[in-house]
């Protein structure tokens, strides 16, 4: 999996613990990023084999710069690959985001990500005509998940890249190890992205999270902080994942139109989406690049469930932002 731009910055305070907890930290790289996984405990604990585990099962079941994880043998061709029960669920998450934005979130732009230059295969040159040719093999309606575990797809060309949701499913999945082990305070941030459950009981603090500002593409910079409790935060943005022609200078952004199959290049800048689950926050974040402003508000007033801080340039090309009302009920004074 690709690394996904992410505009934000994870940030504990600490201070003087109490006796009884005991402050765990795994850090690490994974999913071409980086990780950092903080658990509180009763007594020094080491989860880094578990840790392990959890990333290498994703990656075997959803990783397409590894040629013999599932979803590379199915973009390859292979109908016999029964999946599991992970891409079941990135599936089941990608479906209802697919519908909830009317196509702008479809993980099925595999060929569109790898032409563009933003995936493992070959990158070309690219026209309104090779475009045009490359959208039929887009498409989630194109894609069935049989009740046997197979994948059914119209046509062997179309292939899958779960970029924008399984770095939050994995997130999802590094939380719930934790919670078997009877850990209910942690911060699992991956690339980024933040799981947070309970509290920070070393302050007696809900777990604070910073996003980044994209005023400085030099330095970083943080926008706002937020309290985050039993909720996840994923963020996307185009300021800083982008690449340049070598021969045109033209610059292209990493957030694909699935309707157009062109390269986004928009007013809003960054998107942070905050949900019950990281998998679907990644994906929603996601949506919102692609989407009108106007677009992304419409969905966001109809989803309780989501909360939103998006960085847009209004017609003045002057930085704004929109925020959800629970979104701001959480921003750190």
């Amino acid at each position: 999996m690709k690394k996904i731009a992410v505009f934000f910055v994870f940030m504990v305070c600490s201070c003087s613990p109490p006796k009884n907890w005991v402050k765990n930290r795994n850090l690490g790289n994974a999913f071409g990023t980086t990780y950092s996984i903080t658990y509180l405990t009763a007594s020094t604990v080491d989860f880094q084999k578990e840790i392990d585990s959890v990333i290498n099962v994703v990656n075997q079941s959803m990783s397409t710069y590894m040629p013999d994880s599932d979803i590379s043998r199915i973009n390859e061709g292979n109908s016999t690959v029964i999946v599991d029960d992970m891409f079941k669920e990135v599936f089941a998450i990608s479906s209802e985001v697919y519908t909830t934005s009317q196509g702008y979130f479809d993980p099925t732009i595999g060929i569109l990500a790898d032409a563009w230059g933003f995936g493992p295969g070959e990158q070309i040159k690219l026209d309104s005509v090779k475009v045009d040719s490359l959208l039929n093999y887009v498409g989630w309606d194109k894609v069935t998940l049989r009740e046997d575990g197979t994948i059914k797809k119209q046509d062997p060309e179309i292939r899958f890249d779960f970029n924008a949701v399984a770095k939050g499913y994995a997130i999802d999945r590094l939380g719930a190890m934790l919670a078997t082990k009877g850990v209910s305070n942690y911060l699992v941030e991956v690339g980024g992205e933040v799981l947070a459950k309970g509290t920070n009981t070393l302050k007696q603090k809900p777990w604070a999270v910073g996003i980044d500002s994209p005023n400085n593409l030099l330095k970083r910079g943080t926008a706002a902080i937020i309290n985050l409790k039993d909720k996840a935060l994923a963020s996307s943005g185009n300021y800083r994942k982008f690449r340049f022609d070598e021969e045109t200078g033209e610059k292209y952004v990493h957030t694909i139109n699935p309707l157009t199959g062109f390269t986004k290049n928009s007013k809003v800048l960054a998107a942070s989406v905050i949900a019950d689950d990281c998998a679907t926050a990644d994906a929603y974040a996601t949506a919102f690049m692609a989407m009108d402003l106007e677009d992304s508000i419409s969905l966001l007033q109809k989803s309780p469930h989501l909360q939103a801080y998006i960085i847009y340039l209004d017609e003045n090309d002057t930085l704004q932002t929109y925020l959800t009302d629970g979104f701001q009920k959480l921003l750190v004074k």
